[in-house]
């Protein structure tokens, strides 16, 4: 899909250094003061206080992740509305920045590959966040991860997960799992899709995305001295869960994924 890749990459950016010059400094900044200011908003007192409708420690999270984007050099940009309450959203996946673009918008527990626990300080938040992981061809391990989620939704939060069971290129959405749809069917809750597009009109997904063989560490060193550009969130009009068919909500939210990419 050529709406999905950007034109023109240089393959020498002198304006990169400069870049690292100011940002460094203030993720640096972000690490070591807002990083445990939002660690000491996650307790249990925080979780039963609100402010204008959303739990404390939810807000701490998502200013935490917003900021971060920003350090980035990503100009935020939110399209619909993300449902209350117990909710299955579903996004396309090409990094590990997607988690924290989500997270921008609305506090979700995400459903991720065990590895991510081991990566440089995303991990640690991700657990500190409620992430649920998952083994990769283990059944019991996913036996586990489909009882939390439906733990999760029943008791009326959110989970995040990424349908095509990895991150792609960025140059096109994959197949959507439609096992992961499961609980949204047992607890009886509606799923919303949710594109994220990175770039004008998405043509930098491919940029943003996981090179090949490209490590956590090499992605979160460039994409720092990344050019700024805008992040857009559109959260889609929401699926209801269908006792029949978690095959057809697992394709309804593929299609209106990819045609809010294209569109």
């Amino acid at each position: 899909m050529s709406a999905f890749t950007e034109t023109g990459r240089r393959s020498t950016d002198w304006r990169r250094p400069l870049r690292y010059l100011w940002r460094l400094p203030l993720l640096s900044l972000h690490l070591l003061l807002g990083l445990p200011l939002t660690l000491l908003m996650i307790n249990p007192i925080t979780a039963r206080m609100e402010l204008r409708g959303e739990r404390l420690d939810h807000l701490a999270v998502r200013l935490w992740s917003g900021t971060l984007m920003r350090i980035f050099g990503f100009r935020l940009r939110r399209y619909g509305t993300p449902l209350p309450g117990g909710a299955l959203f579903v996004a396309n996946h090409v990094s590990w920045i997607d988690i924290e673009l989500m997270h921008s918008q609305r506090m979700m527990g995400f459903v991720a590959k065990a590895e991510i626990a081991r990566w440089p300080l995303v991990g640690w938040l991700a657990s500190r966040g409620g992430t649920i992981y998952h083994h990769r061809g283990s059944n019991d391990s996913l036996h586990g991860v489909m009882h939390q989620m439906v733990q999760r939704l029943e008791q009326g939060l959110a989970v995040g997960v990424f349908p095509e069971g990895k991150t792609t290129r960025g140059d096109a959405i994959g197949t959507f799992h439609a096992r992961i749809f499961q609980p949204a069917v047992l607890a009886n809750v509606p799923a919303q899709p949710v594109a994220l597009k990175y770039g004008a009109r998405g043509n930098a997904q491919t940029i943003v995305a996981f090179g090949e063989k490209e490590s956590f560490f090499a992605n979160f060193v460039r994409l720092l001295g990344e050019p700024g550009r805008v992040a857009e969130v559109h959260f889609l009009e929401p699926v209801a869960a269908a006792e029949d068919g978690r095959r057809r909500m697992a394709e309804t939210c593929r299609e209106r994924i990819v045609a809010a990419m294209a569109g």
